[in-house]
């Protein structure tokens, strides 16, 4: 070419700025643009290292430098990687090629985002080699131009903020950081506290679709609901100024665009056509779940309940998002061909054709990836499904016969004849075997008609009756007469649409098709009719209460918050319990898709504007009309003072700092001063109180014990438990209560333990013979008679001693009280004294046996009272009276070793080892003879 035209340099430059701006079909002035000295300079000097390539009327233009003026068209540059002459050896080496849309900022952050930061952060080989603070300031650029964005006017040189701009907006999370990047800055337009606000709204779902790609298909099934949430309570708030309507349709639009790219992602690692079927259908239902839901909650917020929402209505036309729709609609398409090869599967027989059927089914499909809807792909999709329904067609001819068969068998239960058609439904639905079905439609048609009857006849039955009685409509859990009509007669509504949408599927070709449409469409305006006469009698109500000071439904925001009742002293939250109900109707009609009258709505703004506060208010009254039954009545006086200041915070509700003025429902910074005092003083007592009645089963605890514990046996172990008892008191004493304030709780205490020592004192007194401490007592042969040792008398006085000791404990006890006072111990010995005439009785009895062991043992000391000379020499004269004595004194002597060494009565102890010694005694004497 002349010019210069065959400078594949050239070539390759203008070519493709051809493809770039869309040229190649319109005439342009190459022969001049060949011989632009800015290309020229570019190619040819080495110190040039940019032209720029921007779109004019005769073509292109060119340029060697970028001004801020270009960057309001998209321009294209070429630049160079070293500065070298362009040649054709290095053409492909040394030339970078780059577009810039909208702005310099914006371009340079999307390359950032989109291209460097993920090779050079993500990619492993990459990260590697790549210095850690510049992967730290490679983040910090991509952070920082984001913020930059998110804040300018990009089409202008200065950075300007707009609130419904939101062109750097481009996922959930840019909107969520937005709005954190406003509450840490603020600006004129938007106030740190309402940024603040949205932003604290955003964070339940921020972290979620931050970590989107990690999450499960049925996490994000939840996540959709959350949303929905979410943004209602955004659009619907009325502490700020409005949420802007276009900023909240790009971000219903965006949120629809990360919720279409997760399922697409998320489903595009299965094999469709391989893998099982109930992994595959699991999936795309689950897929198919978040698309339909997120299209029913834009659908359901800006065509009805935003549209409605008086102080913030939605004014453009309701919002669908038709891509995430469609690739619903797709993901439905797929799971019905996997369906529909599964019901045929299960029909054909195990043979040769069922291979075929396997192997070849799926043939159309191969190279498709059926989750990348787009226009493009829509005609390649429709011709593989249309291949796809001509191979399956042969085997639907067979399969329609038997499915004939198997509904036949079950056509007398309604129910199952039901059943069986959802279960096939996707086969029902092919032409042949729904040709083939004729009659056994018909039946099924007769069955919804009569359905459709029963749901008439049950509605007109109980319409008129009372929520859960038997002729009146079935009742939910906390839902006023009013939601739970409009609920019970929405669940029949929803009855009848289901069996009109099984008709309109699969008996819509039938002759009595349309009589049936026409019957349950009428059923359905007579549920609507009801649900609307029902709300309307609830307005009317309503409205007319609000002109009723006696109602509850008034509540004036310079009223006094609070009052003690005159006539039981009861403390009253002027918040009536009618509003709380009126809020939670007013919330549950607006979600069912009524449009609240405008006074009602006011009333329920007051209403929830004070709903917070009025809510711990009648938690605090409650507490306080409460806190005597939870008081233990000897404890009350101890708790006195914190009771007393509870009490005077409530009488003295005074606002500002001369307290002149009520607090009044108006002034919100001294109400919540004024419900934190209320709060603070409440929970002081309840705190006191809970640490009073622990101390309390403590020693409940402590005294039962004691109840059981041995009076008589173990007294140390009864010293013990009352000395942690007074313990303990003084513990609690130490916390701040004066002595005299526990007084009665005192003698509380000192009643209880008054009736454990008795009951041990009574049951020591029955057995106090049998274990009193033991005496032990010898019985010593001496000056010629027997004798105890100690000494009769002093036993005597010493078991009499330990008698009194044990009688007298009542006198000596002390209890828990303060010392001087009035003991009420001592009356115990007063009122148990029939009892020691028993215990007298007993030791005296004790004491005569006592006595009757001397008698017992005299035979054994009369040879010790007689003159042994004079009896040895009257009786002892010969050899054989000598050995016949001692063969006795023998005998004698083996009969003392068996006598007990031993013995004992209750309380004694005795010592007998005077016989041995006696006898030997004897022996001595007579051998000296």
């Amino acid at each position: 070419m002349a010019g210069g035209s065959g400078d594949v340099r050239k070539v390759f430059i203008f070519t493709t700025a051809q493809n770039y701006f869309g040229l190649v079909s319109e005439p342009w002035d190459q022969p001049l643009t060949y011989s632009c000295p800015e290309v020229n300079n570019f190619l040819d000097d080495g110190n040039q290292m940019l032209l720029r390539v921007q779109r004019a009327d005769a073509g292109v233009s060119f340029s060697n430098a970028i001004d801020f003026a270009d960057t309001k068209d998209k321009v294209l540059v070429f630049f160079k990687l070293r500065p070298e002459v362009i040649t054709d050896k290095n053409l492909h080496s040394n030339i970078l090629v780059s577009s810039m849309l909208e702005s310099p900022i914006n371009s340079l952050y999307q390359a950032v985002r989109q291209v460097f930061a993920p090779v050079l952060l993500k990619d492993q080989e990459w990260s590697r080699n790549f210095d850690p603070k510049l992967q730290n300031l490679l983040s910090e650029l991509e952070t920082g131009l984001g913020i930059v964005l998110r804040r300018s006017d990009t089409n202008s040189s200065k950075l300007k903020f707009k609130e419904d701009d939101t062109r750097g907006i481009l996922t959930p999370s840019d909107e969520f950081q937005f709005w954190v990047e406003q509450a840490h800055r603020g600006n004129k337009q938007i106030s740190k506290e309402r940024a603040n606000y949205f932003k604290e709204l955003f964070e339940t779902i921020a972290r979620e679709f931050y970590n989107l790609d990690s999450l499960s298909l049925p996490e994000v099934v939840d996540l959709v609901e959350t949303t929905r949430d979410v943004v209602d309570d955004v659009w619907r708030q009325t502490e700020h100024d409005h949420y802007p309507e276009s900023r909240m349709l790009h971000l219903l639009d965006i949120i629809g665009g990360s919720f279409g790219r997760f399922v697409q992602k998320k489903l595009g690692t299965l094999n469709f056509w391989g893998d099982p079927y109930y992994l595959v259908k699991d999936n795309l239902k689950a897929g198919i779940s978040i698309c339909e839901q997120w299209v029913i909650v834009c659908n359901h917020l800006t065509g009805q309940v935003w549209q409605r929402y008086v102080p913030h209505p939605w004014k453009n036309e309701k919002y669908v998002p038709e891509t995430l729709e469609k690739l619903g609609k797709r993901l439905e398409e797929v799971l019905a061909v996997r369906t529909i090869h599964e019901k045929l599967l299960y029909f054909l027989p195990a043979s040769e054709e069922k291979i075929i059927c396997l192997t070849r089914v799926f043939e159309p499909f191969t190279g498709l990836n059926p989750v990348q809807y787009n226009p493009y792909t829509e005609p390649l999709w429709k011709a593989a499904v249309s291949q796809y329904e001509k191979i399956i067609a042969p085997a639907e001819q067979k399969i329609a016969a038997k499915l004939k068969n198997y509904i036949s068998e079950i056509q007398d239960s309604p129910q199952q004849l039901l059943q069986a058609f959802l279960k096939y439904k996707e086969l029902v639905k092919r032409p042949t075997i729904s040709k083939e079905l004729m009659l056994e439609r018909e039946a099924l048609l007769a069955r919804l008609v009569d359905s459709v009857k029963d749901f008439r006849l049950d509605f007109e039955n109980r319409c008129r009756g009372v929520p859960g009685e038997a002729s009146g409509p079935l009742s939910g859990k906390n839902l006023s007469e009013v939601v739970n009509n409009i609920v019970w007669v929405h669940q029949l509504e929803l009855k009848v649409d289901d069996t009109l949408k099984i008709a309109e599927a699969l008996l819509f070709d039938l002759s009595g098709f349309r009589s049936f449409h026409r019957s349950a469409e009428d059923l359905l305006d007579q549920f609507k009719l009801y649900e609307q006469e029902q709300f309307d009698d609830w307005s009317r109500d309503i409205q007319s209460g609000l002109s009723d000071s006696r109602s509850g439904l008034c509540i004036e925001a310079n009223s006094r918050i609070m009052e003690l009742d005159p006539n039981d002293g009861s403390l009253k939250v002027h918040y009536s319990d009618r509003l709380v109900i009126l809020l939670r109707e007013v919330r549950q009609l607006s979600a069912l898709g009524f449009v609240i009258p405008a006074k009602i709505q006011q009333v329920a703004n007051i209403a929830q504007k004070f709903c917070k506060q009025a809510i711990i208010l009648k938690q605090v009254a409650h507490f306080y009309n409460s806190i005597d039954q939870q008081m233990i009545q000897s404890q009350r006086p101890m708790m006195l003072q914190s009771a007393l200041a509870f009490e005077q915070i409530i009488k003295n509700s005074k606002a500002g700092s001369g307290g002149k003025s009520q607090i009044t429902w108006d002034n919100p910074k001294e109400l919540e001063g004024y419900i934190q005092k209320l709060q603070n003083a409440a929970q002081r007592l309840a705190t006191e109180n809970r640490k009073l009645r622990k101390w309390h089963t403590i020693f409940c605890e402590k005294v039962v014990v004691l109840m059981n514990i041995d009076l008589l046996r173990q007294q140390q172990r009864w010293k013990d438990g009352l000395q942690e008892l007074r313990t303990g008191l003084a513990s609690v004493e130490a916390q701040g209560f004066q002595a005299s304030e526990m007084h009665a709780w005192k003698q509380h205490w000192n009643h209880q333990l008054y009736k454990a020592l008795e009951h041990q004192y009574q049951m020591g007194l029955e057995a106090l013979n049998e274990n009193l401490p033991e005496i032990n007592i010898d019985l010593m042969y001496k000056q010629g008679r027997l004798q105890f040792r100690p000494p009769f008398e002093e036993i005597r006085a010493k078991y009499y001693r330990e008698m009194k000791r044990f009688i007298g404990i009542p006198n000596q006890f002390k209890g828990v009280g303060e010392a001087g006072e009035e003991s009420i111990f001592s009356v115990m010995i007063d009122r148990n004294a029939s009892g020691f005439l028993t215990i007298f009785s007993k030791a005296e009895d004790l004491f005569r046996r006592l006595s009757a062991v001397l008698h017992q043992h005299k035979e054994w000391i009369v040879i010790g009272q007689v003159d042994m000379e004079a009896l040895v020499e009257k009786h002892l004269s010969t050899v054989h009276d000598w050995e016949k004595n001692f063969k006795a004194l023998k005998i004698k002597g083996k009969e003392v070793e068996r006598l007990p060494r031993s013995g004992s009565l209750p309380g004694v102890g005795l010592s007998l080892c005077l016989f041995l010694c006696l006898s030997l005694s004897l022996s001595v004497s007579l051998v000296n003879r």
